[in-house]
């Protein structure tokens, strides 16, 4: 896109463009996300960034009507795995909070020079601010849902002092801390109600961290509820109540400590934030959460790792441009319109369950993982509906004699060299890899074939362009819909929605790992 194009997105307030690009007025002094509501200003006023921390550090500040630093996060870096994709799902992780810059390039293999130089050229802005503006979103998200003192919010939210925190939420948001707290829902922290600000009499706010988890674009949530409840493992996976109205429910192993993470599944009946019915579904939303964390500083990468699993950050636009234009896949695409490829809200335990779906199906496969937790994980403080345990760590499964799964030996002996390999560090699956290097590294494994490897890879690593012609599912897909393997050269780089789509087409006579 050029200036030009971006402007007309910002005119006719597209919501597709949110996160993809920001715009700042010189007039006012803020800046937007392209769908904001506000009088279109002249283009002479209009300065474009492509991320929120480029339009910070140019002295702009965030808007109070569209809150921009809520937007989804931009697509490409999924797509990408040149070193600014890489870096970018890193910084969303919180790898510079926790590890600094020297950690982030050292994960990316490269100089801190370097990794600066790129995400600036690039994106306006460096590491440091890129990691700054997400701590200014924490920090506002605390302060607007909790009754945390200023003082261990700040801390919470990654900040080194108090005094940094402070002159961070003034620059930013043009205002204390406590004067951000008093434009929270409802006008004070805590009182949010499902309908966006009404009192919490009428609509109890639940316990927990309350957040809206946005996403652009047609969000096909019935088949991602399906597809997680279908999987869900006794003691660490739960969906309740009807489909429509479900909420799907998981323990967390996160850097500081644990969390137990709730994600409504968006209903017909949901109101938007001014209390009307939400437009069209192609104009995009949110998912309710709630996150129930030991360690307050784990909120931006919990909301990072549940982003990943319901895949929010996909641009169902581009997907739908390519796959719709297939003559194969097509009905398909116009039939489920937002089909997400699920990610992994914690990449070892994706990767042990994958070598515990090898050759059986979902079923089977679940039922092993809920044995593996009951004999091998750390139980919780205390048990939480029919939460108990988070999933066992890659080092206690390395040694294990695994002997309750009742798996022949070869399956037994994959599992404990792959835990191995994660636990010594020879294969890593954090967001910041490289994926063709990583695949290697997994078939270089044991036990670990093209279906496995390239399950992780497109689930554990997020990547949006792997097919896996050997599949069951998507071999019946492919016969349903009358095309072959070789169509798949055709969808890409989004094979693994296509991947999907096969998985949902009828008839579906035999279930997928």
């Amino acid at each position: 896109m050029n200036e030009e194009t971006r402007y007309e997105a910002v005119r006719g307030r597209d919501a597709r463009f949110d996160g993809e690009f920001f715009f700042a007025v010189s007039t006012t002094g803020i800046y937007c996300r392209p769908s904001c509501p506000a009088v279109t200003p002249k283009r002479a006023n209009v300065r474009f960034y492509a991320s929120a921390a480029a339009a910070q550090g140019a002295g702009f500040r965030a808007c109070r009507r569209c809150r921009p630093d809520a937007a989804p996060g931009s697509a490409a870096w999924n797509v990408r795995a040149d070193l600014v994709g890489r870096a970018m799902r890193l910084i969303g992780d919180g790898v510079v909070d926790r590890e600094g810059v020297a950690g982030l390039a050292a994960r990316l293999g490269y100089s801190s020079r370097q990794v600066h130089r790129q995400l600036t050229e690039e994106l306006g802005a460096g590491p440091v601010a890129l990691a700054r503006a997400q701590r200014a979103h924490t920090a506002r998200v605390l302060l607007q849902t909790t009754t945390l003192p200023v003082t261990e919010l700040a801390f919470a939210a990654g900040f080194a002092s108090v005094r940094q925190f402070n002159d961070t939420i003034r620059e930013i948001y043009a205002s204390t801390p406590t004067g951000l707290r008093g434009q929270g829902p409802g006008g004070r922290p805590g009182r949010r109600g499902r309908s966006g600000g009404q009192d919490e009499r009428d609509h109890p706010a639940p316990a927990g961290v309350p957040l809206r988890l946005a996403y652009r674009g047609p969000y096909a949530a019935r088949e991602i509820f399906d597809f997680l409840e279908r999987r869900a493992i006794a003691g660490v996976e739960e969906t309740l109540g009807p489909a429509g109205a479900r909420t799907y429910r998981r323990t967390l192993r996160l850097p500081y400590g644990t969390a137990i993470a709730e994600v409504d599944e968006p209903g017909a009946g949901r109101r938007a934030r001014n209390g009307t019915r939400p437009a069209a579904a192609a104009d995009g939303g949110w998912l309710e959460c709630r996150l129930h964390l030991t360690d307050l500083r784990d909120l931006a990468t919990a909301v990072a790792r549940l982003r990943r699993l319901f895949d929010l950050d996909a641009d169902p636009y581009a997907v739908a441009e390519r796959l719709g234009a297939d003559p194969w896949l097509a009905p398909l695409v116009a039939a489920r319109p937002g089909l997400r490829s699920p990610g992994a809200a914690d990449s070892a335990e994706l990767a042990v369950r994958a070598v515990l779906g090898q050759q059986v199906t979902v079923a089977a496969g679940r039922r092993l993982a809920g044995v593996l937790v009951a004999a091998y994980g750390k139980p919780l403080a205390a048990p939480d509906g029919a939460l108990t345990h988070v999933f066992p760590e890659p080092g206690a499964l390395a040694d294990a004699p695994l002997a309750e799964l009742g798996m022949p030996d070869a399956r037994r002996r994959a599992l404990r060299t792959v835990s191995g390999a994660l636990a010594d560090g020879r294969v890593a699956l954090d967001p910041g890899v490289d994926r063709d290097a990583t695949e290697q590294a997994l078939l270089a494994l044991t036990g670990i074939g093209p279906w496995t490897a390239r399950y992780i890879r497109m689930r554990a690593l997020g990547d949006p362009d792997v097919f896996l012609p050997g599949d069951a599912g998507v071999r019946h897909g492919l016969a349903a819909i009358g095309a072959t393997p070789e169509a798949a050269e055709g969808w890409r780089p989004w094979r693994s929605y296509a991947l999907h789509h096969l998985w949902n087409a009828p008839p579906a006579t035999t279930e997928k790992s």
